[in-house]
């Protein structure tokens, strides 16, 4: 079987995808090709966001946020939305979830742990949906 493709989308890609695209790196190693990207992406990762994966002992400070292309959904199996809207493109035979969580934006370390939770948690069904064992 090929490697499953995962693109998570929200539109500053500095909060939510960037947490999703880390845990599931984290948890399915090189077993899923993981990417992320945002509509009208930020300027740079959300701080409380870094800090509250840094707590899970997962370190996204080196990264970017990424402008969403056409080329990265049609590369993917499945595509995560996560407050986008329309600015999703949509392309047939790909499978499409739409997670709705709070977004980080603007929100302090305590505000982010349980958007950071449920988005642990999210991951952890879709990896069981797409039979790859966690790897922790």
């Amino acid at each position: 079987m090929s490697t499953p493709s995962v693109l998570f989308v929200c539109v500053h890609n500095a909060g939510r995808s960037q947490m999703a695209a880390a845990f599931l790196t984290h948890l399915a190693g090189d077993r899923v090709e993981v990417r992320s990207a945002g509509s009208a992406p930020a300027d740079t990762v959300n701080p409380a966001v870094v800090e509250a994966m840094k707590e899970r002992g997962i370190d996204i400070s080196a990264e970017t946020p990424k402008i969403l292309t056409t080329e990265a959904v049609q590369a993917s199996d499945v595509v995560i939305t996560m407050g986008c809207g329309d600015t999703c493109p949509v392309f047939p035979g790909k499978r499409y979830l739409d997670w709705q969580l709070d977004d980080p934006a603007g929100q302090g370390v305590d505000a982010v742990r349980p958007i950071r939770d449920e988005i642990e948690q999210r991951v952890r069904d879709l990896l069981a949906e797409l039979d790859i064992p966690a790897t922790t």
